[in-house]
């Protein structure tokens, strides 16, 4: 069970997440139309109003993500929202497509989405991470759908600038959430190398490799899916554009029955590889039902339901299999080459849907997809079971420095990290149970002047 803490500060950090999500979202499906309002407006320079914030979210969420793990993570958070708000304000004061472009540009820039992770990894336990990375998941699904929604009738009431207003709004509304989430100071054994050096160590990790890949491929399929599926929804199951939020809705809840128990599965009986294996295979089977049968809408329909179910297992096993899989001192640093993967995966994805609407071959296009998910299934072969650290919850002590304190913790055998939360007077210890002995154990008796069960 999560802690109140825990409670309190996943909500927080899934907002901050869905608030930024749902301002980038309820641009989409407006502005390829609403676009050409712009002085200068071309095709082109429409879609790169569009995918521009995606570019320079790519490019730059390596170098907030290598800061974030030498300094404290909130600041940094800050920083990446209020350069969101920013760039959604001078979009929304900008008469020409490129005032756009340089608006989108700078929103984009708040690169912050593997801070906001690594910040959410340090306020919950270990057994508990899982379930925060399935809620921020969740949220980030949510806010898709509801920005589908939402994005057309705001664009209707408030015109398009208004709704980069929305977007400014909605990314100062991130930072008061982040009030919520207690300030905390990480100690770990001290690793000191340069930047490039800590780029470098976590590049070479072949099992955090293939976890970049599996979310550059999870999010080209999204987005591919995203723009090749609505022309068929219109067609072969007579929904028009505007009600597809309410196909993609009940779809989303569905997929939490299936999603939640998958999680704890893989969790609690360390099940993490044979749930990430089925859930890429159950991918597979939703792409292979709609390539065989998307002439029937209630196919169609159950092919999307599949893909959805596996999609969000998927969307919450990853972060969570990051965390553990990445150093402690870089863990920030491996979710934002991750991040960096999963916006790149969204460019491709959107590149090679394009291509799939003018092959005109509905089965073959679902066809292509399938195949680069086998490929995705095949390379995913390789990974190794995650390691399973344990977490301590220990009240601060009173008669000893904290700093001290914390080093004598982290000289104890089988202590990897411990995060202070000073307002709170807490501090969680990340524990390898296979490392700790009986010398370790008395070690930490000795310290905390009483027996801790490990």
């Amino acid at each position: 069970m999560m802690n109140a803490l825990e409670r309190r500060s996943t909500f927080a950090l899934s907002s901050i997440f869905a608030l930024r999500m749902l301002g980038l979202f309820m641009i989409i499906p407006v502005f390829s139309v609403a676009g050409q309002a712009y002085q200068y407006a071309t095709p082109a320079l429409i879609g790169l109003a569009v995918g521009v914030y995606g570019l320079t979210q790519a490019l730059l969420q390596i170098p907030f993500s290598l800061i974030a793990d030498r300094y404290s993570r909130k600041p940094l958070v800050v920083l990446g929202l209020l350069l969101f708000a920013l760039g959604g304000a001078i979009a929304a004061m900008s008469d020409t497509i490129y005032g756009v472009i340089i608006g989108r540009a700078i929103a984009g820039g708040g690169a912050v989405s593997a801070v906001v992770m690594a910040l959410l990894a340090d306020v919950t336990r270990e057994e508990n991470r899982m379930k925060a990375m399935a809620i921020m998941g969740m949220s980030i699904g949510l806010s898709f759908v509801v920005a589908f929604s939402l994005g057309p009738w705001l664009t209707g009431l408030v015109g398009i600038s208004g709704l980069f207003w929305v977007t400014t709004v909605m990314g100062l509304a991130a930072i008061a959430m982040l009030l919520m989430v207690p300030k905390v100071t990480r100690h770990h054994q001290n690793f000191q190398q340069g930047y490039l050096a800590q780029l470098k160590q976590v590049l070479k990790i072949g099992d955090l490799n293939r976890l970049h890949v599996s979310v550059f491929t999870l999010h080209l399929l999204l987005t591919a899916m995203f723009i090749y599926v609505p022309s068929q929804l219109i067609e072969f199951a007579d929904l028009p554009l505007a009600s597809h939020g309410w196909v993609y809705l009940p779809l989303l809840v569905l997929s939490l029955f299936f999603a939640f128990p998958s999680i704890i599965l893989a969790e609690k009986y360390h099940k993490m590889r044979a749930i990430f294996l089925v859930a890429i295979t159950g991918i597979i089977l939703g792409l292979m039902v709609m390539a065989f049968g998307f002439e029937s809408k209630y196919v169609l329909l159950t092919g999307l339901g599949l893909f959805f179910i596996a999609f969000n297992v998927m969307e919450a096993l990853l972060p969570s299999w990051l965390s553990k899989a990445a150093p402690i001192q870089s863990k920030a640093t491996a979710m934002g080459v991750n991040a960096s993967s999963q916006f790149l995966g969204a460019f491709f994805g959107g590149m090679i849907g394009g291509q799939l609407l003018l092959l005109n071959n509905t089965s073959m296009g679902w066809s292509i997809l399938t195949g680069i998910a086998i490929i995705w299934l095949l390379m995913s072969f390789g990974l190794a079971q995650p390691r399973y650290l344990s977490s301590l919850v220990l009240r601060l002590p009173e008669s000893r420095q904290t700093d001290e304190w914390t080093s004598q913790l982290l000289a104890i055998r089988g202590i990897e990290e411990v995060v202070v939360m000073s307002e709170q007077q807490v501090a969680y210890v990340k524990v390898d149970k296979q490392q700790i002995d009986d010398a370790s154990r008395q070690q930490l008796t000795h310290l905390l002047g009483k027996e801790v069960a490990i």
